[in-house]
């Protein structure tokens, strides 16, 4: 199945927020750029815009502070975010397993998850002119499998999943901006 459903949960009145998660590769910048210009909604996505507030690049925050404060400013982002409605979010593909971060944005909007496993993801990586830091490792098949392990019970929490990797690109765009009219 390519597309699945969960529950509604309440939500702020105003227009709601979507926020798109999965694995390093899964599509969440692209797919939430293009979802937000076909919407005409405002788009944010985490990494860049910790990346505009530290003046470093994520790796260069891996690398120089430690993942911890990484998470730390990804928190502090995401309690920012909770104030606003009818943003699409690319949250990072970590930001899953910090609990607070989610409730905080699930009562704003619905979390969408570009499922793709992590060979698909490695291959849509291969191309990346991103550097992923957490992929900078001799073997990040391995490492994008144990993300993969770790998070993927919390990724299909979401409220809605999209398989990326039976659909394509166009596909899984209007599946996500579909989803965000219905709301």
């Amino acid at each position: 199945m390519a597309i699945s459903r969960r529950s509604r949960s309440a939500v702020a009145p105003e227009r709601p927020n979507i926020i798109l998660v999965g694995l390093p590769g899964a599509g969440k910048t692209t797919t939430g750029r293009a979802v937000a210009k076909e919407l005409h909604w405002p788009f944010i996505d985490f990494d860049t815009e910790i990346e505009h507030r530290e003046h470093a690049a994520v790796a260069n925050i891996f690398a120089a502070k430690g993942e911890a404060y990484f998470r730390g400013i990804e928190q502090s982002l995401t309690r920012e975010l909770s104030e606003s409605s009818g943003t699409v979010m690319s949250a990072g593909g970590g930001w899953i397993t910090n609990r607070e971060s989610v409730a905080l944005l699930r009562g704003t909007g619905r979390i969408i998850y570009l499922r793709v496993g992590p060979e698909g993801a490695m291959a849509r990586l291969a191309n990346a002119r991103v550097r992923r830091p957490l992929l900078e490792v001799p073997d990040p098949l391995l490492t994008l499998n144990q993300l993969y392990e770790a998070r993927h019970r919390l990724y299909e929490e979401a409220d809605l999943i999209i398989d990326t990797e039976v659909l394509d690109r166009k596909e899984v765009i209007e599946r996500a901006r579909l989803y965000a009219l219905s709301l």
